[in-house]
């Protein structure tokens, strides 16, 4: 083991006062969305709480997806982001927990839950589907398979550290082809249940790629801000190379442009069919005030940081990268906000303190989670396969 590696091979122990920050503003923004929600905001506490839970789990499934990429495909692109990848993921049985709050609050979001919505002969097809026993227990299924995918990863992951065998890499890698397909699937259906049922006479085929796509969007805009943090210590600095930081570029690149696809094709298709039952989905974001917002995700989640990622300059500066990552996550939220609120909205772009606080109080919970996972092994993976299989340009 180089000397620089050796310098993180222990467990951090200085993320506790972040970890307390992080931990007080969740507890803080989210008491203030309760109080705010028992003295008569509650559907707009429930559609906030939905926002920001959308936003917190894509960087916690979308790592999971990105770690189970790294044993697939390789590379030495992976190498200091695997262990937050790690911790990241591992947050997912926890994340659990937090999505109860929502199925307390399934009559303010979904109109298929309210009374007299079997009234409507469609919806009364739709309901051997849209039932709150079978959409419970599709959520616990989902959370199921996503936390014994990650959990697996993390296990083989130790006994890697512990005896450097290449059998559990050789595991690691066996799982994570299937487990990307698993992954696709179930939070494709996780996306027609949490998002395209809140308009539940509206369908679209793209929408599931289009929340796998975001989620690693959100994940690998999250992790790149860890790495570049993480990069202050200087046995885990060596390992931030520019040719890494570069790939780390690339695929944000990919997926950007993969993002502005899906949601470009998305548009086009059910915009050219215009049909009722699909048209109305975007009539409220294109015709009334959430046309700016739909502008500015043109703008600030396509356009700038696809020019921006062309640039090589960016793409080998952690810090430049950080800086575009940082905005691209805040960009995420404005998409969910874009995506949810009007189903709550749908006369012009209205935002209640709310919307912002829940996402924040949300996120101050789980980069806690996130940081006390991170705290427990090393920081970097002292027996991975590739530093022997591969070498950096």
């Amino acid at each position: 083991m180089s000397a620089a590696r050796a310098a993180v091979s222990a467990p951090a122990r200085e993320f506790a006062p972040a970890k307390r920050g992080a931990l007080t503003i969740g507890v803080v923004a989210l008491g203030a969305c309760i109080v705010a929600a028992l003295l008569g905001s509650a559907p707009v506490f429930f559609r906030a709480y939905l926002v920001g839970y959308l936003l917190w789990l894509g960087v916690a499934a979308g790592s999971l997806g990105l770690l189970m990429l790294y044993h697939l495909v390789g590379g030495l692109w992976g190498y200091p982001i695997r262990r937050p990848l790690e911790a990241a993921a591992g947050t997912l049985p926890s994340l659990f927990l937090l999505f109860l709050p929502l199925l307390a609050g399934l009559h303010h979001l979904y109109p298929w839950t309210r009374p007299g919505a079997l009234a409507d002969e469609l919806l009364r097809h739709k309901s051997v589907y849209l039932n709150v026993p079978f959409f419970t227990g599709r959520a616990v299924f989902y959370f199921a398979v996503w936390s014994l995918l990650a959990g697996l990863l993390r296990r083989w992951s130790a006994a890697e550290d512990r005896d450097g065998r290449p059998a559990a890499s050789e595991k690691m890698r066996r799982l994570s082809g299937p487990g990307l397909a698993i992954y696709i699937v179930t939070m494709t259906f996780a996306g027609f249940d949490w998002v395209m049922s809140l308009h539940p006479l509206w369908w679209s085929t793209m929408l599931g790629m289009w929340m796998v796509v975001g989620q690693g969007l959100a994940a690998l805009s999250f992790i790149i801000l860890t790495e570049c943090l993480l990069a202050r210590r200087p046995g885990y600095a060596a390992e931030v190379t520019p040719k890494r930081v570069q790939d780390l570029g690339n695929l944000t690149l990919m997926f950007v442009m993969l993002w502005a696809y899906l949601s470009f094709s998305q548009f086009l298709i059910i915009w050219s069919g215009n049909l009722p039952e699909e048209i109305e989905w975007y009539l409220p974001r294109v015709r009334t005030s959430w046309v700016y917002a739909a502008g500015a995700l043109l703008l600030l989640h396509f356009a700038v940081p696809f020019l921006l990622l062309l640039m090589r300059t960016v793409k080998r500066s952690a810090s430049l990268l950080a800086g575009l990552a940082a905005a691209l996550l805040v960009m995420r939220l404005v998409d969910l906000l874009w995506t949810v609120v009007p189903a709550f909205e749908p006369r012009g772009l209205r935002l209640h303190w709310i919307d912002l606080a829940a996402p924040v109080g949300l996120g101050g919970l789980w980069v806690a989670l996130f940081l006390g996972r991170l705290g427990r092994r090393p920081l970097l993976a002292p027996h991975d396969v590739r530093l022997k299989a591969e070498t950096d340009d």
